[in-house]
């Protein structure tokens, strides 16, 4: 979950996607700025942070990038469970890493965080020339299940800060209560108080 004190806000943020997508690639990218041509898989999780300064905000972002192998698919839980957001990343050139990308998109509404803000990143934007998953088909899956949805390239770096940043513009600031607990107010009988709270 997000928490926020002051303006600052801890927030957990999990990576999904198929093996290959590029999800480490996208958070070594953000968080040190760099790329590697070749990207060992990750085994079971690997943990991640980095804070960005908003103009009303500063969110730390706790990232948590899962391996995208069959075989740990039933550790990710244990990673989406309690987070703020989730970026599901599938490759552009690839039909099958997309319709993966779609079951972790109903896997997350059925048993993640209701409140979770959740990007759709289609990788390798790099990759144009090899593209098979249109953007028009990716975008209006996105808008009809409530996400919002960036194409990245953790090669050349588009969009990569960008949706981490609209990330942290889209989750929730903390609210002042309207009637905090214990106050009462000074032009009410008490007598009235009273009855107010019973039950008819």
């Amino acid at each position: 979950m997000a928490s926020a004190k002051n303006n600052n806000i801890n927030a957990k943020l999990v990576l999904l996607g198929d093996m290959g997508a590029g999800k480490s690639s996208l958070v070594l990218r953000f968080v040190k700025g760099q790329f590697l041509e070749f990207q060992e898989s990750t085994i079971g999780a690997a943990f991640f942070s980095q804070t960005l300064a908003l103009n009303d905000a500063t969110v730390k972002f706790e990232i948590w990038d899962t391996a995208g192998q069959e075989r740990y698919h039933s550790l990710a839980p244990m990673y989406y469970r309690g987070a703020a957001a989730a970026i599901i990343v599938f490759d552009i050139t690839s039909t099958d890493s997309f319709g993966r990308a779609k079951k972790w998109v109903q896997e997350l509404k059925n048993q993640g965080n209701p409140n979770m803000v959740t990007a759709l990143a289609g990788n390798k934007a790099d990759l144009e020339d090899k593209r098979k998953v249109t953007t028009e088909a990716t975008r209006t899956y996105a808008e009809e299940n409530g996400l919002f949805f960036m194409e990245t390239s953790a090669k050349t770096a588009i969009n990569v800060n960008d949706i981490f940043y609209e990330i942290a513009r889209r989750l929730p600031r903390a609210q002042p209560a309207q009637n905090p607990t214990g106050m009462v107010l000074a032009d009410r009988p008490a007598e009235r108080l009273q009855s107010s709270s019973c039950c008819s």
